[in-house]
């Protein structure tokens, strides 16, 4: 076959091929029915074709409000002014740069500045805020806060805000100033919109940094309140850092006269005290002085509301402040008696003489009169101890050739009682009044010791400041000339007052004490050497008008030439 005859059977077989699939293999389709002609049968309803579900929308979450950005330009000072105080804060870390109590002189006759600015440039300044995280201290202690009201000047009662913020981290002081020494401050740190836990310290010591650091006065205290009893704990007997935890009445630092007290606002804060070693410009000695710093704060993330006050140790405004920080003025040991007797001087210093020197020398006529009674009495047992002292010696020099041990020694001193005995005279008789003394004499000493109110108090001439010692000089030997004369009045008082024994060695012995007792008195407050030297004026009016007026009712008693001792 050609080629034709097979394309044609070729074509004709397809042909029957698909024919044959179709019939075999594929049926016809039956179309859908349409709506129209969809029977409904009787009492249905009809059906509302179901529209397709769409799936539920997500919510849609709205993002986080921007923290605005809060930022000063440039550093500047703050004054709250008032009329006991005056406070300048730098926006530069929203912190305390000055805080001078403005009725009170440092030692260099300045406004009285409780802030150490040379060692606060090193260790950071009051008011500060210390977190957990190292970098984040950095950035809030040294950024640039917005202050409102944005004036340089704020006159008592207000309240002064400083706020700072870089649209992640935002931190807010708020200062309310009040007419008294308390001020109400709350401070919070938030990084995205969550607090974190927060402490405000105070940094760089605190009290009157003008005085020499060796000075006993100069020195700085942790005082804190917990549970009813007041706690002080001296600044070289903190080794390393004290940990106090609340509830706590109130926490701070302290120097003789002044103290900075923190009070918190509520029962789980605590307080944190330290030392920190600082270099002063031009320190040359080995080791560096420390300054004491405190830091009140809590665990919790949430603001820190407290209270601080900086004022001075005054009875008076202690109490107006808060009562229980009267027991910042400690009077020791005998403060039921050093109390009475300074609440009597102020009294005397108020109403009678405006001058706290001459105050000393009425209250201390008024006591020594008090005390006459006791004196006479003293000198009365001295006067018969003196009359029977030969007799007493004679004793003792029949058995002087026995040792201590030796058992003959107790005969002598049975001698001797018989003796006092037979005389009707008390061996105690002039001490028990002098032991009756000392408690006065101790609870004058605090008392002249620890107020404020003698603090650059003069007296006259070359006595400026009666709670430093005399520093007084003549041509240009430093000579202090109160110590000096209270010495000459001790050996004046002694020489004219009888003495119970007639051992030429222990009247030597006594002669020395006045000057003994009196060097000890070169480096203490003038006030406690007035007190002493007018004690011994008096005493010396005293014992003239005794010796006057007091005779010995006898002789002096002559023993018996003695043959030989009685062994």
């Amino acid at each position: 076959m050609n080629t034709e005859k097979r394309m044609l059977i070729a074509f004709a077989l397809s042909f029957i091929l698909l024919m044959l699939w179709r019939v075999l293999f594929l049926k016809e389709a039956v179309p859908p029915p349409s709506s129209s002609s969809v029977t409904i049968e009787h009492g249905a309803k009809p059906q509302t074709p179901a529209k397709a579900a769409k799936p539920p929308a997500t919510p849609k979450i709205p993002p986080p409000p921007k923290i605005p950005v809060v930022q000063g330009t440039q550093a500047q000072d703050i004054t709250v002014e008032s009329s006991i105080y005056r406070v300048v804060f730098s926006t530069q870390g929203g912190v305390v740069k000055s805080w001078i109590l403005r009725k009170y002189k440092d030692e260099n006759g300045k406004p009285l500045d409780i802030i150490d600015t040379a060692a606060c440039e090193q260790l950071g300044y009051p008011m500060s805020i210390t977190t957990a995280d190292s970098s984040l201290n950095q950035k809030i202690n040294q950024a640039l806060y917005v202050a409102t009201p944005s004036v340089t000047t704020l006159k008592v009662p207000t309240t002064l805000t400083l706020t700072y913020s870089d649209g992640h981290v935002q931190v807010q002081k708020k200062f309310s100033f009040g007419s008294d020494y308390k001020v109400h401050i709350s401070v919070s740190v938030a990084e995205d919109q969550h607090y974190v836990p927060i402490k405000v310290a105070w940094r760089g010591g605190f009290g009157d940094h003008s005085l020499p650091e060796e000075t006993q006065i100069a020195q700085s205290n942790l005082v804190y309140e917990s549970d009813g009893k007041l706690e002080t704990v001296d600044q070289h007997k903190i080794e390393e850092v004290r940990h106090l935890s609340g509830p706590l009445a109130f926490a701070g630092l302290e120097d003789r006269y002044f103290a900075g007290i923190f009070f918190p606002g509520s029962g789980e804060q605590d307080f944190l005290a330290g030392q920190q070693s600082w270099t002063p410009q031009g320190w040359g000695k080995k080791e560096p002085p420390k300054a004491l710093f405190g830091e009140l704060g809590s665990q919790q993330a949430q603001p820190l509301d407290f209270q601080l006050a900086v004022l001075p140790k005054d009875l008076k405004i202690l109490n107006a402040t808060d009562p229980a920080l009267e027991a910042l003025v400690n009077f020791g040991w005998f403060s039921m008696i050093a109390k009475p007797l300074f609440l009597a001087m102020r009294y005397v210093h108020n109403h009678w003489v405006h001058n706290y020197g001459w105050d000393i020398v009425i209250l201390t006529f008024f006591i020594n009169m008090a005390l006459f009674p006791l004196k006479l009495k003293s000198i009365r047992s001295a006067q018969e101890m003196q009359r029977v002292a030969p007799l007493v010696k004679s004793i003792q020099d029949r058995y002087k050739q026995y040792k201590f041990n030796d058992p003959r020694k107790q005969r002598m001193n049975q001698e001797i009682m018989k003796l006092y005995q037979e005389h009707h005279i008390n061996p105690l008789g002039g001490c028990l009044p002098m032991l009756l003394q000392l408690p006065i004499l101790y609870g004058f000493y605090e008392m002249l010791e620890t107020p404020i109110e003698f603090r650059q108090a003069p007296w006259i001439l070359w006595v400026k400041d009666l709670s430093m010692p005399d520093n007084s000089h003549i041509l240009g030997i430093p000579i202090p000339i109160l110590p000096v004369i209270m010495i000459v009045s001790m050996f004046i008082l002694q020489k004219m007052t009888p003495m119970a024994t007639v051992d030429p060695a222990q009247k030597r012995m006594m002669m020395l004490m006045p000057l003994v007792f009196g060097l000890m008195f070169f480096r203490l407050a003038s006030g406690l050497v007035l007190y002493f030297l007018a004690a011994n004026l008096i005493g010396i009016g005293q014992q003239v008008f005794i010796n006057r007026m007091m005779t010995p009712k006898q002789p002096p008693l002559v023993p018996e030439k003695a043959v030989g001792a009685k062994a």
